[in-house]
Order: structure tokens, then sequence, then C-alpha cells
């Protein structure tokens, strides 16, 4: 493995100000969090399509497809949590420097992996904020929209978050959704924290 210390960072041509005012976008990133079968993946689907039809660069980053693929080798153990977030988290940044609207839709379990997804895009100047889907896991489980919760119940899946793993819910997210919401109500919540956070 090469060092750390031999790794340079390389300049483009481009700051990030020239890209995104060649794109005359702004990049930043949505994290949302909550429990399997929340909702975060379809509220994030439908806030990438409402960013895009109106002009703005938008990519999702779901947890499932992040793990079918960059994140493959990783497992369900909180060192394999947490190193998901991290990479997710780096991913994120890169798009938004990209100038594209990241849409990270994780779990997400740990406060902790979180914050430092937060303070690395802070640290680099890129807005991030936090969508917390807060929809209680009687609700989740009664969707159910994968079996997994049924699955975790029988006993077939171990270390399911809400059940025998832990989820720490956000303290102070920039935006609680609940489950009672519409989406199209939702959808506008997101753009309007989304809005406000550049505007800061």
């Amino acid at each position: 493995m090469t060092p750390v210390s031999d790794i340079v960072w390389s300049v483009g041509r481009l700051t990030r100000a020239d890209r995104w005012d060649g794109l005359g976008t702004k990049g930043a990133t949505v994290w949302f969090t909550g429990l399997s079968g929340s909702g975060k993946s379809t509220l994030a689907a439908a806030v990438e399509e409402r960013l895009v039809a109106g002009g703005r660069p938008a990519y999702r980053l779901d947890g499932d497809n992040i793990r079918s693929g960059l994140n493959v080798d990783l497992g369900f153990s909180p060192e394999g949590r947490e190193e998901n977030v991290r990479r997710v988290s780096q991913v994120a940044l890169l798009f938004a420097d990209a100038g594209l609207i990241a849409l990270a839709a994780l779990i997400s379990p740990y406060a902790k992996g979180r914050g430092l997804a937060r303070a690395l895009h802070e640290d680099a100047g890129v807005k991030f904020v936090e969508v917390y889907v807060a929809t209680p896991i009687s609700v989740c489980a009664q969707r159910d929209p994968k079996g997994l919760y049924a699955r975790a119940s029988s006993g077939e899946i171990t270390s399911f978050t809400g059940l025998d793993h832990p989820y720490e819910p956000p303290t102070e997210p920039d935006l609680v959704v609940g489950h009672h919401l519409p989406l199209s109500e939702a959808v506008e919540r997101v753009l309007e924290a989304l809005g406000s956070a550049e505007a800061t």
C-alpha cells in the first residue's frame, strides 16, 4: 500500500469556482438517513427527478446500489458500516465538487459517521444537508418492501438495524421528514432546505 505521505493531490487547470461558473450551478450533498424501509431511496429518487427536470445536475448514491459495486467488499459489521459511510462521503464530495447535487441515501446508522461526512464537506467548503427520514420502525416493518424485517424477525438475518443493531437518530438534522408527509411535499421541503443551505 502506498504511504499517504507519498500521495500528492493533483491540481487541475480549473478551480471549483471556474467549474461551477461554467456549469451555471453549485454542487452540494444531500444526505438521507433513516431505517430500512423509511422511504429514503424513494424520496431521494423524487428529488433527483425534480432537480434534473429543473436543469440542475444531480445523481443518487443509493446504499444498495453502492454496495452492489464500489462497496461490494464490505459487510455489515460496525467496521463495515463505518467504511461504507466513509467511502460514500468521499464519492459524494467528488460529485458535489464537480458541480452535481449528490443525493446519498443510506441508513448510515452511526452519528459519528454522519458527523464525519458533514465535516468532510464543510472543511472542503461544500454544502451538506442532512435529511432524517423519521419513519417509525413499526411503519418500516409493516411496509417491509424487501422482506428484510420478516427475515430478521425469523432469525434469518442478524445484525439488522433497528432490531438487533443500533440506529442513532440525528439530533440536529437540517430537515426532518415524517412518514405521514406526502411525497410531493417532502420533495419540496428538501429542495427548500437545499436552497436555504446554498444561500448561507
